[in-house]
């Protein structure tokens, strides 16, 4: 079964123009698989090994829901209390409402409080700025950062809570209530209530010296289709998008994740937590695609063009068959450096494909995962 999706890989890795990739996967079959294909850059004599670490960026989410679901569960978080009880800058959240002719933002009180139920659904208000003009704009002039240890002050929804989706900072929040419900750092607190449980001990939001050996570098796509190292390091925690996307992992590492959320492993989350999580919570307005501000960043995405999607409390879910072989209810999503996973409860299949890019839904990328998933459903 390796071996034949090895082959898919590698058939598929020059016309993706990406130096190599790792992934993991569970079979239809119950075979778990762990390989890479490729180098880790363009001029690399080494190959890339199965175990490389890389950044996974918003694959992050998922855990940090699962973390805050864990909370909620042990009656320490509510989902529907507004979170401006923990976070006092969240307690009188405003709107962004445009600029005036002087370029100056206009704000107005939002008509609703922010819960944790709206940062795991995307529909606080909180959006990203690479993917939010308005948001892009306001940033520029109040002279913020979101890659800063704390959240910028004052950062506006871009809609009342509730009224809309809009892929955003939601998560970062959540990581921040975590951190205020439990008096202890996110590192520690996902170390203790996910990545020990499930052996993930690859997985941080900080790395070892060993582990930063085993790091892939990031590359940028040139306009020819050609790659450019990009230097690339995330501040040392803490800093504010940890939450929301904050880890290195591996893909052998993230496997244990979904095999757990697959196998609904005792001990990780109630029953009703763990329907919440895994099934569709909010179908409209429809989530999951994304339209780029900033494409130096990440391109437009919409994983499932044409078909009806869902939002878990953790995931993106396609209400109808994929095209390339998961099931209607499956969980997937991804992280902005061109990794990608998916999670089919219904056949118990799982895969993550892992590299180093940008910008984000890169097509050789997309097209090489495709590729890959094709082929773990054919193995």
């Amino acid at each position: 079964m390796a071996e034949t999706i090895r082959a898919a890989l590698e058939a598929g890795l020059q016309e993706s123009g990406l130096p190599g990739v790792a992934v993991a996967a569970i079979t239809p079959g119950g075979e778990a698989v762990n390989l890479a294909v490729g180098a880790p850059g363009p001029d690399a004599a080494e190959a890339l090994a199965p175990d490389a670490v890389f950044w996974i960026a918003s694959m992050t989410k998922a855990i940090t829901a699962l973390a805050a679901l864990q909370l909620v569960d042990a009656g320490r978080l509510s989902l529907d209390e507004p979170v401006g009880k923990w976070l006092p800058g969240l307690a009188q959240p405003q709107v962004l409402e445009g600029f005036d002719a002087e370029g100056a933002p206009r704000l107005r009180p939002a008509r609703g409080p922010i819960t944790l139920r709206g940062l795991l659904t995307h529909t606080s208000g909180f959006g990203y700025d690479f993917a939010s003009r308005d948001l892009a704009r306001w940033l520029a002039h109040s002279g913020s950062n979101t890659l800063g240890p704390a959240a910028p002050e004052g950062l506006p929804l871009l809609f009342d809570p509730g009224e809309a989706w809009t892929y955003g900072h939601g998560l970062d929040f959540a990581g921040l209530l975590i951190e205020a419900a439990t008096g202890k750092a996110l590192n520690e607190v996902l170390a203790e209530q996910v990545f020990a449980p499930l052996g993930m001990a690859d997985t941080s939001l900080s790395l070892t010296a060993a582990q930063r050996g085993r790091l892939a570098p990031m590359h940028a796509r040139l306009p020819d289709r050609g790659l450019t190292p990009l230097p690339f390091a995330l501040p040392e925690p803490p800093h504010f998008q940890m939450g929301g996307g904050g880890l290195y992992s591996t893909a052998g590492d993230y496997l244990k994740f979904l095999r757990a959320l697959r196998d609904r492993q005792a001990g990780l989350l109630s029953h009703e937590g763990m329907e919440l999580l895994l099934t569709s919570q909010l179908t409209e307005p429809r989530p999951g695609a994304l339209k780029s501000a900033a494409p130096h960043l990440a391109l437009d995405y919409d994983p499932f063009p044409g078909q009806p999607t869902g939002w878990s409390l953790g995931f993106l879910v396609n209400l109808e068959p994929g095209p390339a072989g998961r099931s209607a209810g499956s969980l997937s999503w991804a992280g902005l450096s061109n990794c990608y996973y998916w999670l089919d409860l219904e056949r118990g299949v799982a895969g993550v494909m892992m590299a180093q890019l940008l910008p984000f839904a890169d097509p050789g990328a997309l097209a090489l995962f495709d590729r890959f998933e094709r082929a773990v459903y054919a193995s």
